[in-house]
């Protein structure tokens, strides 16, 4: 099979995974800028270059698409789909899954238990806003960040309106959310592949820290999931229809909550706490999903 990356940055680690087990299954594996694709479009042609060459051949292509492109990445990637290339996570998807307001909505459409969110835009429905979720600490959420960037603690209410404002002057979109403090500053990702729990782990934030983001210092270990924690972190991908994907949870009272369902998870910080394979794993899929074998 002939498969295309979409990465920025081609000396990540999670890329480099994704290079070494495609070309160690006999693959042809590249990888390419999304930001030095452009696309021609016309009546039922759809039409990719690269550098002043032409993108033919591929049988699927593999989104790592950062946070920061987007709104091209997916471009490039629904151009692939749009002239018949297999992926494991549609551009639809990948959309979804970026907007956390947008996925939370869909997912407690769905049953799916997550800390409780409140959302508002006019500054005068604040304090009503605050009422609705509660008392503190609340978190705060930028809409659009990833790794743990533009998420704060407010212990106070007085602090969650003062943060409020902040982002407001910034004219960012963000949520409010209630705080769950017996998770201890831990959560679980889960690592979901082709409609199976592949791997999962714990992360533990650091020491003044509730953020257990690894990129923010956090420490993972490898960890048992309750049949529960399974069925949720499935259902939460399958909700936003990704089929390689990182669903977050938080062990609380009530059972599992769902934090964030990330289309484009790294595969390091799991790699390392599990000893799995995971980037092979996802290239399994990835044959299967686009009818592949192994070149010879």
């Amino acid at each position: 099979m002939k498969i295309a990356i979409i990465s920025r940055n081609a000396s990540l680690y999670s890329t480099k995974r994704l290079v070494e087990a495609g070309r160690s299954r006999g693959h042809v594996v590249r990888v390419l800028d999304p930001l030095r694709c452009y696309m021609r479009i016309s009546c039922g042609q759809f039409e990719m270059h690269y550098k002043g060459s032409v993108l033919e051949g591929f049988d699927a292509v593999i989104p790592r698409i950062g946070s920061s492109v987007t709104f091209y990445g997916t471009a490039v990637l629904r151009q692939f789909e749009m002239m018949g290339v297999y992926t494991p996570n549609s551009s639809d998807a990948v959309l979804r899954a970026r907007d956390k307001l947008r996925s939370l909505q869909m997912l407690a459409r769905e049953g799916i238990d997550l800390p409780i969110t409140v959302f508002g835009d006019y500054p005068d429905d604040t304090a009503d806003l605050l009422q609705m979720l509660g008392d503190p600490p609340h978190v705060i959420k930028l809409n659009e960040g990833a790794q743990g960037q533009g998420v704060l603690l407010a212990e106070k209410r007085s602090s969650s309106q003062g943060m409020i404002e902040a982002f407001r002057g910034l004219y960012a979109n963000f949520v409010v959310q209630e705080f769950i403090g017996e998770a201890g500053g831990g959560d679980l990702r889960c690592f979901v592949v082709g409609g199976e729990v592949a791997a999962a782990m714990h992360r533990q934030a650091p020491e003044g820290d509730f953020r257990a983001n690894l990129h923010r210092g956090g420490k993972a270990s490898c960890v048992e999931l309750t049949e529960q924690e399974k069925t949720v972190a499935l259902r939460a991908a399958a909700i936003m229809g990704l089929g390689v994907a990182g669903v977050d949870l938080l062990r609380s009272k009530r059972g599992p909550l769902v934090l964030e369902v990330n289309a484009s998870p790294g595969l390091e910080g799991i790699e390392e706490a599990t000893g799995l394979d995971i980037a092979g794993i996802i290239m399994a899929q990835v044959e299967a999903g686009a009818g592949g074998t192994p070149l010879t």
